[in-house]
């Protein structure tokens, strides 16, 4: 229940919004993305989860994580949503072309 209305938090227009904007500032950089968009996430999933008793700082998002992983490999439902929820937070990552550049030396 906790999971799935993490995720419905994230399609709220407001929250939508905040992670747009974040994700543009970010331009697709992983370490703007940790400190531009990852902000932005964890504050929405706190919204949702301090009502389930969850720490309304960083630790309690950590904790509902590992919950979630905990629990994810026992029950299907669980499992796909936390791709969904994933999916949410990373960005879609681009495959380096084969060959990649690199030359051997």
């Amino acid at each position: 229940v906790v999971l799935s209305e993490v995720i419905q938090a994230f399609s709220v227009p407001e929250n939508a919004a905040r992670m747009e904007e974040a994700r543009e500032s970010a331009c697709n950089d992983m370490g703007k993305m940790l400190q531009l968009v990852l902000p932005v996430a964890t504050q929405i999933q706190q919204e949702v989860i301090k009502a389930y008793g969850f720490n309304n700082e960083g630790e309690g998002v950590l904790k509902f994580a590992r919950l979630v992983k905990m629990y994810e490999s026992q029950d299907p439902e669980i499992a796909a949503l936390s791709v969904k929820l994933k999916s949410l937070l990373l960005p879609p990552m681009s495959v380096p072309p084969v060959g990649g550049g690199i030359t051997a030396s």
